[in-house]
C-alpha cells in the first residue's frame, strides 16, 4: 500500500492532495490511501487544525466529487482551490521539518541584514523544494552580496560587473586574514582551503545547475537534495564571512 511508503508527513500531505486533483479533473479514484491519509491527519493534533475543511467532511471520494463538481466547472479552478486549500497544511509542515541550522543561519544573517542579505537567504529557503534551480542560483547570489558588502565597506577595489565568485571569495578571505596562504598551522590552512573549495563549488553547482544560463539539449537537472547542499553550505559560509568580519570591526 503506497501509504505505508510515503515517509515522511510532509510526503504525505502531498500524497493526499494529489489524490483530490485526481478526482477533482477526472482521473483516478483511490479512496483505500485517500482514508487512511485523511485519517491519520484529522486524527494527528498537531495538523488536523490544517486540514481542509472539505477533506474534514468528505469521509470518501465520492464525497469530495459531489462538493467539488458543483463548486468549480473548470479543472484549473479546482486545482487552484485545492492547492490554497492545502497551503496551511504545508506550512504547518514544512515549519516543523525546518532545520536546526536553517534557524541558526537565519538568525545570524538577520542581524546582519545588509543589502537585503537576510531576503536572500530567505528566497533560498523557500526554494529548495518547489524550485531546486532556483535555490541554487540564490545560495550563489547569498556568497556575491556578502562578499560585495564586506569588500564595499572595507573600501577594497574590485571590478564590481565582471568578477567571478571565486576571484571575489579570494579577495574577502585575504581582506579578512583567512585565505589559507595568510596560516602556517596546516589544520587550519586544511580548513580555511575546505571553505574555499565550497565557494568554488557553488559557483561551478550554478552554472552546471542553476537556472542562470540557458539550457541545451543535454538539460539536467537539480534534485532537491542538490539544492538542499548548495543552499546549506552558502549559508554557513556566509555566517562564517559575516562573523569573521564583525569581529575584525570589533577588535581593531
Amino acid at each position: 500500500m503506497i501509504f505505508d511508503e510515503l515517509k515522511t508527513d510532509l510526503e504525505k500531505v502531498e500524497f493526499l492532495q494529489n489524490i483530490m486533483i485526481s478526482v477533482a479533473t477526472g482521473g483516478v479514484y483511490d479512496d483505500q490511501n485517500y482514508k487512511l491519509l485523511r485519517q491519520y491527519f484529522v486524527d494527528n493534533r498537531t495538523t488536523t487544525d490544517g486540514v481542509p475543511k472539505f477533506v474534514r467532511t468528505s469521509r470518501d471520494l465520492s464525497q469530495f466529487w459531489s462538493f467539488i463538481k458543483v463548486k468549480f466547472a473548470t479543472y484549473q479552478e479546482r486545482r487552484n482551490f485545492i492547492w490554497s486549500e492545502f497551503s496551511l497544511l504545508m506550512d504547518l509542515l514544512e515549519e516543523k521539518s525546518s532545520k536546526p541550522s536553517d534557524t541558526t543561519i537565519s538568525e545570524g544573517l538577520k542581524s546582519f541584514d545588509e543589502d537585503g542579505i537576510h531576503s536572500i537567504w530567505a528566497k533560498a529557503l523557500d526554494r529548495r523544494k518547489s524550485d531546486p534551480e532556483g535555490a541554487i542560483t540564490m545560495a550563489r547570489t547569498l556568497m556575491e552580496s556578502v562578499c560585495k558588502h564586506i569588500l564595499d565597506s572595507s573600501r577594497v577595489d574590485y571590478e564590481r560587473d565582471k568578477i567571478e565568485l571565486p576571484d571575489l571569495y579570494k579577495l574577502t578571505s585575504k581582506e579578512l586574514n583567512i585565505a589559507p596562504s595568510q596560516h602556517t598551522e596546516e589544520v587550519f590552512k586544511q580548513i580555511l582551503g575546505g571553505v574555499s573549495s565550497v565557494v568554488n563549488g557553488l559557483g561551478a553547482l550554478r552554472n552546471r545547475l542553476g537556472d542562470a544560463h540557458g539550457k541545451g539539449k543535454m538539460q539536467i537537472r537539480p534534485a532537491q537534495r542538490h539544492a538542499q547542499l548548495a543552499v546549506n553550505l552558502a549559508g554557513a559560509t556566509a555566517l562564517f564571512l559575516i562573523e569573521t568580519w564583525q569581529f575584525k570591526n570589533n577588535n581593531g
